[in-house]
This record gives structure tokens, C-alpha cells and sequence, in this order.
């Protein structure tokens, strides 16, 4: 990702290269890139992002080519399917931040995109982490756990033995015994 802000001719290039390359399943939006790459005032606020559904003011421009949703605009928890109502804010608001989202065939595998791509800033910290992901940290957290009390548990009984402390040591030996079987027998995907 992009951490330098990408340059109003850089974002040109890429404009007239996609339009070049790939068809809209709007023509309005078609329209709407050309105009942006006309207005260098427009283009200046412009920020190619993923998941633009997030940000405050975002555009979702959809090519034949893929089976996204053709067109959307979002505009303060607003969505908009007509392209003409968003081209009207974009002419009324040259100077507010715009996000454009464009969904191409192989849009990862483009380094031109990709040199124009910017990290979007409105993406929820935990929107690209899956139910699978929860699971592990949690399984990996559940074996730091019980390898830290399993630590704990052997110097106490170390301890115990070294002040020969009978009752101590029978009652960490359980404790460590009872840690062990409740750790074997939960459910897991990693094992050591």
C-alpha cells in the first residue's frame, strides 16, 4: 500500500490507462472518470482505496469483468445507486475528500493500481479478521495460559518438595494434574 500521497498525474495515468483497458457496467461512471481526470482540483482529494463502503464520501465503480455490484456512492451513512446524483455532489464538492473503489478482474495482480492504492483509514480494526482467526488467537492464548499456570504450578511444587511440605505438594500435584486433563481435552486445531 501507498503511504506517500500519490501524485494528481499519477492518478491520470491510472485513470486513462483503466479506462483504456476495462469497461464499466455503468456508462455513467465512465463519465464520471473522465470528469475526475479533467479536474485536477478533484483529483487532488481523490484516494483509491479498498472498501470504500467505510469512508464518509466513497465511489464503487464496477468493470464487466467482475460480478461486483455495478455502481454505489456513499455519502454519510447514505448509498446511492444513481451515478447522475453522485456526479452532482462530486461538481459541488471539489474540495472534499473522495474515495474510489474500482472492481477489476486481477485488480490485486496491477501494479499500476496497486502504485495508487492508499491504505483507507475508515476500515474497522477487526473488519479483515475471520471467525477461523478468532479461533486461533484463541487457542493460542488458551496455550500461553496453560503453559504459564504449568510453569507456575511446577516451581511451587518444586518448592514444596524442597521445604518437604507433604500437603503442599499433594495439593499443587492435583492442581497441575486437573490443568493438564481440562488443557487435553479442549478442542483444538494446534497442537505442539
Amino acid at each position: 500500500m501507498v503511504h506517500t500521497p500519490v501524485s494528481v498525474e499519477d492518478k491520470k495515468s491510472f485513470i486513462r490507462w483503466f479506462l483504456n483497458h476495462y469497461q464499466l457496467k455503468k456508462r455513467e461512471s465512465v463519465w464520471i472518470l473522465n470528469y475526475l481526470m479533467n479536474h485536477d482540483e478533484i483529483l487532488h482529494h481523490l484516494h483509491f482505496v479498498r472498501e470504500a463502503k467505510f469512508c464518509p464520501r466513497g465511489i464503487i465503480m464496477t468493470s464487466q469483468c467482475s460480478s461486483e455490484t455495478a455502481f454505489r456512492f456513499y455519502k454519510n451513512q447514505l448509498v446511492t445507486t444513481d451515478a447522475e446524483k453522485s456526479f452532482h455532489d462530486i461538481r459541488l464538492n471539489k474540495t472534499e475528500a473522495l474515495y474510489l473503489q474500482l472492481n477489476f478482474k486481477k485488480s490485486y495482480r496491477s501494479a499500476l493500481y496497486i502504485a495508487v492504492l492508499e491504505e483507507n483509514p475508515f476500515i474497522p480494526n477487526d473488519y479483515f479478521i475471520t471467525a477461523q482467526d478468532k479461533e486461533v488467537a484463541q487457542q493460542l492464548l488458551d496455550q500461553s495460559r496453560y503453559e504459564f499456570q504449568k510453569s507456575f504450578l511446577n516451581k511451587q511444587i518444586d518448592q514444596a518438595l524442597d521445604c518437604m511440605n507433604e500437603e503442599a505438594f499433594l495439593k499443587l500435584t492435583k492442581e497441575l494434574q486437573m490443568l493438564e486433563e481440562n488443557f487435553l481435552n479442549q478442542p483444538k486445531l494446534l497442537k505442539r
